[in-house]
Parts: structure tokens; sequence; C-alpha cells
């Protein structure tokens, strides 16, 4: 075993890339958690009937990639979709769509190769623990974080935070990464719209002129829907 595994506990917590290959041997499922905005995409998405499916570069082979699975590729030259929330919030049931993000695809696809894998965000945090707890077994709640230009983990504040009310539902027992997440959660719960405004990645969305998707991001519990890939793709557990 591992010293940086949390092998001793049922519910474990990392962040970024190194984080999830640190943690991923032996565990049931996998949550990846990135709150502005992969993850609350695709819970927006998959609530709507859509299919999310994560691609991790956002270059020329995103067009490529999206028309061989036919599908819309979200930031398209011809999608009226992005990676943002409030365009995620407009889409048809029955619609594909791609999204293409090195941080949480990357996540995405790696943890597939490894465990079951789900997308959990602040929307639908109560919703993805519940069924955590019917199914048992252990578990690795990842923080996706960002990028600094030099291409290191840049942990994000609200990743924390959403694993924490993530982690806060569920039975078993906690690392102190885990507790250090709830702990996180807990001490921000009733004030999230303002501290996800306040938080680097929430001022960066704004700056950009999108605060709509930091206002849907920042809703607690608001969302049943349990985003499980599976074939490639995120659909409702």
């Amino acid at each position: 075993m591992s010293f940086t595994d949390q092998g001793d506990f049922q519910i474990r917590c990392e962040q970024g890339e190194r984080g999830l290959l640190a943690l991923a041997d032996g565990v049931r499922h996998i949550v990846i958690i990135d709150v502005l905005s992969f993850t609350s995409c695709v819970d927006v998405g998959v609530a709507r009937g859509a299919e999310l499916i994560p691609y991790r570069w956002r270059d020329e082979s995103a067009q490529e990639f999206a028309r061989a699975h036919n599908a819309l590729l979200a930031g398209g030259p011809s999608s009226p979709y992005s990676l943002v929330v409030e365009s995620i919030a407009t889409v048809p049931a029955g619609t594909r769509l791609v999204l293409p993000s090195p941080n949480g695809s990357t996540l995405a696809e790696l943890a597939a190769e490894r465990a079951t894998v789900l997308a959990a965000c602040l929307r639908n945090a109560a919703a993805v623990s519940g069924y955590l707890n019917e199914q048992g077994g252990t578990r690795a709640i990842i923080a996706a974080g960002e990028r600094w230009a030099d291409g290191s983990l840049r942990p994000c504040f609200e990743d924390l935070v959403g694993a924490g009310a993530v982690i806060a539902g569920l039975r078993g027992t906690r690392s102190p990464e885990a507790e250090s997440a709830v702990a996180a959660y807990t001490a921000v719960r009733d004030r999230l719209r303002d501290v996800l405004f306040q938080c680097s990645s929430g001022r960066e969305l704004v700056e950009k002129g999108h605060p709509r998707n930091v206002e849907l991001a920042a809703e607690l519990n608001v969302s049943h829907c349990v985003p499980l890939l599976r074939n490639g793709g995120f659909t409702h557990a």
C-alpha cells in the first residue's frame, strides 16, 4: 500500500490528475468535481436528456472527434453551445455534445480506465451522495482544479468545496483529506453564491462575461441528476 493512496479509508479525496492516479487503485467509484464549469455543464445537460461526451483536447482534433461520434462540439464554429453552464441549459433532449476540457474531461477519461466514473458539482451533490450510498464500496472524490501557465496544477477553492458537499452526504470512514474538504464546504455552505463570485475562477468567468455561469454553478442540491460515464459519454445513472 502506498502512503498516498488513503487506503485505510472508504472515502478518499485528492486534487488533480496526480491525485486521481494516487487514489484510483482499488476504488469502486471515482467522482470528478469541476464546479466552474465542466461538471456543472454535465449535470445541466444530462438532466435535460442530453449525452455529454468528454474530450481532453481543445484543438482542431475536437471537431473531428465530434464528427466521428455524430455529436455537436461545444465551442465549435456551428454550435450554439460552449463550456459555460448557461449555454448548456438550452440543450434539447437526445443531443450528443462533446465537451473539450483539459481538466474535467482529462480526469474523466483517466478515471474511466480504472473505475466507475460520476460527475458531481454543487447542483447535484446530494443526489450523487445518495447514489453512492446505495452502491457502497470505496470512493475517490477528485477536485479537478485548474492549471497555471506552466501546466502545473492550480488547486481551486470551488472544487474543494464541491468535493466537500458530496463527501458530507456519504456514509463511511473519511480520510483526513476528505475531512478537510467537508470543513471547507461547511465553512461557506450558507454563502456559496458570494464566495463563488469572489474566488479566482468565479472572477475569471465574470471578467469573460459569464456571471450567469457562476450563479447556476452555485445553486446547491437543485438537481436530482446523477451523471454516469458509460460507453464514452455521461448519461443519467
